[in-house]
């Protein structure tokens, strides 16, 4: 299974980006990752199948939202009141188990990466 990031791009701080995980099959864990400038990659949101459980990461909690299409294989991840600190590549990660994982070791499968800038 392949996963391909896109909707990244420069935003001015309290903006709003989609980013969206089109899955070349079927997926059930999913979520999104991201990894900032000289730092480690870090969890943001993860998403079981059905999209009725969700865990956020407390730094974009009610400001992000994760839902998806499993129809058409695909995540998204709204991101609204953008922050500078917000400003990472962001991956998105797939995962053959049901569930809602923010460990990476959890998922087997891993996009490219977006890069979503926040300016100030």
């Amino acid at each position: 299974v392949q996963l391909q990031a896109s909707g990244g791009g420069l935003v001015q701080a309290g903006g709003s980006l989609r980013l969206t995980c089109a899955a070349s099959g079927r997926i059930f864990s999913m979520g999104w990752f991201r990894q900032a400038p000289g730092k480690e990659r870090e969890f943001v949101v993860g998403i079981n199948r059905s999209g009725g459980i969700t865990y956020y990461a407390d730094s974009v909690k009610g400001r992000f939202t994760i839902s998806r299409d499993n129809a058409k294989n695909t995540v998204y991840l709204q991101m609204s009141s953008l922050k500078p600190e917000d400003t990472a590549v962001y991956y998105c990660a797939g995962g053959i188990y049901d569930g809602t994982y923010f460990s990476s070791s959890e998922y087997d499968y891993w996009g490219q990466g977006t890069l979503v800038t926040v300016s100030s």
